[in-house]
């Protein structure tokens, strides 16, 4: 699959899930010093492999190109994350409620250690596609695979395309688990030393199962 397929694909994916609505969100495609993004105003119906746009990392766009107008907030993402290779921001439901409430998503469920960190924080407003967001988000994303913009939605990144559109649905089913618990209650916080064990137990995840070796048994040379 070509780098401009994955990429369609992957901005239909979003809207499949719900994650995206109409033309809001867009998604981008490290390409060795460039980007492929998504154009200004596209949406999953209409948008083509031609109308992606591939400009610097670094930016400016090229004269007469339309990038979408959050060029400047993957630039931030590629330069402050040097690990990524995908990222994705959305105006999805549960982590735009939640960044309307300035807060971070914080450790209530094992599974907020997945984006990095003991929570996933939320970068400080700024205005839709200006340089002080890139800004606040180069300044808060550093460490994390997803951060919230307050008052906005949120962003995240991955090593490709699929793992980016993994991490996106993986923060939206947390975040919307969270606002359901605050509906109905406070929410218990897993402690410094329950995160310990998990991100432990974390390390071996995915991995094959090795048995441990039978008390007083010897280690074979």
């Amino acid at each position: 699959m070509s780098e401009r397929t994955a990429l369609v694909t992957l901005y239909r994916e979003l809207a499949a899930h719900r994650l995206n609505n109409g033309s809001s969100g867009n998604v981008s495609l490290r390409m060795g010093d460039d980007m492929l993004i998504s154009p200004s105003g596209a949406t999953a119906e209409t948008l083509t492999e031609d109308q992606l746009v591939r400009l610097p990392v670094t930016g400016p766009p090229v004269p007469g190109t339309v990038p979408s107008s959050e060029w400047a907030l993957h630039a931030a993402v590629f330069a402050a994350c040097p690990e990524a290779a995908c990222v994705v921001h959305t105006h999805s439901d549960a982590c735009t409620a939640l960044s309307c409430l300035g807060e971070p998503l914080p450790p209530f469920h094992y599974m907020v250690l997945g984006f990095g960190g003991h929570d996933v924080p939320c970068a400080p407003y700024a205005t839709f596609g200006t340089q002080e967001l890139a800004d606040a988000v180069r300044d808060t994303i550093p460490g994390y695979k997803a951060c919230l913009l307050a008052n906005h939605g949120m962003i995240c990144h991955g090593t490709s395309t699929e793992s980016a559109l993994a991490a996106a649905i993986r923060l939206e089913t947390l975040a919307r688990q969270y606002l359901m618990a605050r509906a109905a209650g406070q929410p218990k916080l897993l402690d410094a030393e329950a995160l310990r064990q998990a991100r432990q137990r974390y390390q071996s995840y995915g991995k094959p199962y090795v048995a441990p070796a039978a008390k007083g048994s010897a280690e074979m040379p």
